[in-house]
């Protein structure tokens, strides 16, 4: 009893000290009362906003110059440069992306993920591995793993287990290379037959054949050790173009909306998924503009948090993408997107600008550094579920 007495005046007396040290403008230091708040706390402000970017590894070099994927491609970035580590020292970073041209082999990859987690951030290891058209490893010759041919074929099986068994053998090579997230899967409903982008990467068109696909898979790599997320939100099956070369749209109604697409992201979002990736498409039956749900809060406010009730991260698509780059600087998109709700920029066109934005928007009080804390809270949760 004595003990526990004399502790409780010991932490009475720091709480005190902790307040009578600010100075009349400053809010209190509240004592962390979890570990995520014990974390926040020591982390400087670029570290935070660090934490808030997943990028390719060419982003940390602006020496680099590229037009196309197909510049990107040829340029083969296999390892981290000197050059690379030297941004990264004073631009730390949450995530890396591998994509098709970044890895060669199983021995090549052995040596670059090391590499990756010795960078400032500790990023976590991203990739895209669907299964089918969009899998970086799977594709690749070099390596012997099991190919599958589309979602499309597994949601035609009507049999979940189907969908259990690939996201538990993807999540279970993806686990055995070091890699900590996948961004699947594709939780889109295919209900146009004219979509170039989505097409069979999509388990159905029918939005009840798809949800328990979709569930199943992510149970699948949760099983692996892999944490999976859904894309991409608000539903980008009943399109036409392709937000990777410009602007999209969606002309549905909320109301067709919640009736079709959000049947599948309803059902992640009770599954417990931890990521939804938005779509650069637009949705002016449902906002009143043009603007890319990215960066739309009503989209990722109003009817993501608001209306489906998702707690959990918020990444965008690639911010390098021509329906984002088009019409805004990577700055402004990096900061839009922001505002609007995203925990996580993914791929900005210009890393070091995006992040020197984010840095400025807060310095000048566009965005608060509790809203950057909120963001952070939530990815940090992640990381320590992950030990990571």
């Amino acid at each position: 009893m004595k003990q526990r007495i004399l502790w409780m005046l010991t932490v009475i007396m720091t709480y005190g000290l902790l307040l009578t040290s600010c100075s009349n403008n400053d809010a209190p230091v509240v004592p962390p009362t979890d570990e995520v708040e014990a974390l926040l706390q020591k982390m400087t402000l670029r570290e935070k906003i660090g934490q808030m970017f997943y990028i390719r590894i060419e982003s940390l070099d602006p020496s680099i110059e590229w037009t196309t994927y197909d510049d990107l491609a040829a340029l083969k970035n296999q390892e981290i440069t000197m050059n690379m580590r030297n941004v990264n020292k004073e631009y730390p970073v949450g995530g890396i992306i591998l994509y098709a041209w970044n890895i060669e082999d199983e021995a090549q990859l052995g040596t670059i993920i090391p590499q990756i987690r010795s960078l400032n951030g500790n990023p976590l290891l991203c990739i895209d591995e669907e299964g089918g058209r969009v899998s970086r490893i799977a594709n690749n010759p070099n390596f012997h793993v099991k190919k599958y041919a589309s979602m499309a074929s597994i949601g035609e099986t009507g049999d979940p287990k189907n969908a259990y068994e690939c996201g538990n053998t993807i999540g279970t090579y993806l686990k055995k290379y070091d890699f900590d997230i996948d961004f699947a899967p594709v939780a889109d409903v295919n209900t146009n037959p004219d979509n170039i982008i989505i097409g069979p990467r999509a388990f159905s068109d029918k939005p009840e054949v798809a949800a328990p696909m979709v569930t199943n898979y992510l149970q699948g790599l949760k099983d692996a050790g892999i944490t999976g997320c859904i894309k991409h939100f608000p539903g980008h099956g009943d399109t036409t173009a392709d937000t990777h070369t410009g602007y999209v749209q969606s002309l549905k109604t909320w109301e067709e909306m919640k009736n079709c697409e959000m049947v599948t992201f309803q059902a992640g979002i009770q599954w417990g998924c931890q990521l939804i990736m938005t779509a650069h498409i637009a949705v002016p039956n449902v906002t009143g503009s043009t603007i890319p749900s990215t960066m739309s809060p009503i989209v990722l406010q109003d009817k993501l948090r608001g209306e489906l009730g998702y707690k959990n991260i918020i990444i965008t698509d690639g911010m390098e993408m021509g329906a984002i780059t088009q019409h805004y600087t990577s700055g402004e998109a990096a900061v839009g997107s922001i505002q609007a709700g995203v925990d996580i920029v993914l791929g900005p066109r210009d890393f070091v600008e995006a992040f020197d934005a984010v840095v400025a928007a807060v310095n000048n009080g566009t965005i608060s550094e509790e809203r950057i804390n909120q963001s952070v809270r939530r990815i940090l949760t992640l990381r320590l579920a992950m030990n990571r």
